[in-house]
């Protein structure tokens, strides 16, 4: 966003300026609309739409009433300052422009591509080969005991073994947070739990204990209760993720495709210092 407009955007903000409609309420507007002229030079609501599509998102917030004028001063400011005898389209200029406007039209494509990927059938393939008939994993469902010695907690196996109930063993020694609830930590799934206690988790079979494993948190005897495959997601869960990957694979492939079959050379690295890469004096000679 241009400096200006950002220094005039919270100063209307503040004093909740509202612009004077600029065409008949009862005139049709379209993009073609002027809204202003400058010496002569029309300054259209297209313009000014490009701008407030292009705002960043604490400012795409505000009314447009309150906008309005931002972005108009904005225009006629820059028309004014372009039209001034000192203006001059220098090499810098014309490269910009010629950046922007390879920019933006390659965007136009990106742009067509990514939506025409974005088909029912395909977001439906997609989540049924990722999701449905996909791997989730396994959720297990453990208790552990807390405590601060690995001598601790191999007597306190050793009273398990005796036939003592892991729950009230838990309320009585444990020194973590669960211990009240003996132990209990409901389901979880890998990356949930520490790496040394995930891997004791899935080391165990259902209804087995572990023994001593050590955290940071101190020394932990694991009984792993249950254990289960993820059921899928459902499709509104995870279409967002879909779609962004379908469009991100679709444009890859056209963006490869293209490149591929046209003709391109390239100056070798090699041959070229690239240390003038830095040198943003070139563009004035």
């Amino acid at each position: 966003m241009p400096t200006r407009l950002m220094k005039h955007v919270p100063a209307i903000a503040l004093a909740l300026a509202l612009a004077t409609p600029a065409v008949a309420q009862d005139e049709a507007v379209t993009a073609d609309t002027v809204v202003a002229t400058v010496n002569g030079e029309e300054i259209t609501l297209a313009h000014m739409l490009m701008i407030r599509a292009s705002l960043p998102d604490q400012y795409q917030q505000l009314p447009n009433d309150v906008l309005w004028d931002g972005i108009l001063d904005q225009i006629i400011q820059q028309q004014v300052l372009s039209q001034d005898d000192g203006a001059e389209e220098t090499r810098r200029v014309r490269v910009a422009l010629e950046n922007e406007r390879r920019s933006l039209l390659a965007a136009e494509v990106v742009s067509v591509v990514a939506a025409d990927a974005l088909t029912d059938e395909a977001v439906q393939a997609m989540y049924e080969e990722q999701y449905v008939n996909g791997d989730q994993g396994m959720e297990f469902n453990a208790s552990h005991i807390l405590v601060e010695t690995v001598e601790e907690a191999q007597t306190i196996i050793e009273e398990l073994n005796g036939g003592a109930d892991f729950a009230e063993v838990a309320r009585a020694k444990s020194t973590g947070p669960s211990g009240a609830n003996g132990g209990a930590l409901g389901w979880f799934s890998a990356g949930m739990m520490v790496q040394a206690f995930q891997d004791a988790v899935e080391g165990l079979e259902d209804g087995a204990i572990s023994e001593p494993v050590e955290t940071q948190f101190g020394w932990h005897v694991i009984k792993r209760n249950e254990s289960r495959a993820k059921a899928a997601p459902a499709l509104d869960e995870v279409r967002t993720e879909i779609e962004g990957t379908l469009q991100q694979e679709a444009v890859q492939v056209f963006i490869g495709e293209a490149v591929e079959a046209a003709e391109v050379t390239r100056t070798a690295k090699e041959d070229i210092d690239t240390s003038v890469l830095s040198n943003i004096e070139l563009l004035e000679q």
